[in-house]
């Protein structure tokens, strides 16, 4: 098979290609003069070059380090013990809101770079200008978009978050709600991103900087989950399923997403 990302370089045949099915992650071609190009999706999509615009890759990924960074920054010290005490209800909440749009900014920036791709395997340095597209044959391409759907919903939870005086029932329609959907995103989207890195569904690869980044985020992703499940409102009582649980698991998927988003850095400068 074909990576749908890009065109076979003039020439060239394709000699071995594999990752999650139904999608094709990584490619060995012998080229006309008899050399091997191995192009993997996830190194070719953030490939440097000579960035001069804003959409290119050396600049975009940098900008989705940093933007993610701040984010996840914004979750960590807004789940701190004491933070919510020492600053406040509300603060606290801002804080959360804050964070989720800078998520919401370095998903879309993550997406961007992902549908402009370089369209050659072998790398023509050429660049597209498109701030949407339609690519539903690319597992990047659907990690990004479930990513960014994903912090719309952190969106909307955190900005609900902000309204006082909710019941129990309405606390858990437009706080939990978006919160849960969110999480889902979020899981979702970093198994998509793992398999991409992995070439597989389920892979070990700890020797590779985009599989560990992706792996991190993966188990952020599961904090986040937990912390759904725990910050559920029980009618009955109006108390949380496990406060705690809500808290920590916030926290420390925080700080997995912002190691995550600071390897981003060195990974950038590699490409």
């Amino acid at each position: 098979m074909a990576p749908a990302a890009v065109r076979t370089p003039a020439g060239a045949r394709r000699i071995e290609s594999g990752g999650p099915w139904p999608f094709v992650t990584h490619v060995r071609y012998r080229l006309a003069d008899g050399s091997l190009l191995d192009w993997s999706s996830r190194a070719h999509r953030k490939r440097r070059g000579h960035a001069r615009t804003w959409w290119e890759p050396a600049r975009l990924g940098w900008w989705v380090a940093a933007l993610f960074a701040v984010g996840s920054a914004c979750f960590a010290v807004g789940s701190l013990p004491g933070y919510s005490s020492a600053v406040g209800v509300r603060a606290d909440a801002i804080t959360y809101f804050v964070g989720s749009i800078f998520f919401t900014s370095a998903s879309y920036l993550q997406f961007v770079q992902c549908i402009n791709t370089d369209p050659e395997a072998s790398g023509s340095r050429h660049w597209r200008r498109r701030l949407v597209a339609w690519q539903p044959r690319r597992v990047d391409w659907w990690a990004t978009v479930v990513q960014l759907v994903g912090t719309v919903f952190f969106n909307f939870t955190t900005f609900d978050a902000l309204a006082t005086g909710l019941n129990a029932h309405q606390e858990n329609l437009v706080v939990w709600t978006p919160d849960a959907l969110g999480s889902i995103c979020f899981l979702v989207a970093s198994e998509l991103a793992y398999a991409e890195a992995g070439h597989r569904w389920v892979s070990w690869r700890p020797h590779d900087l985009g599989w560990r980044i992706a792996a991190v985020n993966m188990l952020g992703s599961i904090f986040f989950g937990i912390s759904a499940i725990a910050g559920y409102v029980v009618p009955a009582t109006g108390d949380l399923v496990n406060a705690a649980l809500d808290t920590s698991g916030t926290f420390w998927g925080a700080v997995c997403f912002l190691i995550g988003s600071l390897l981003l850095f060195p990974e950038a400068s590699q490409s």
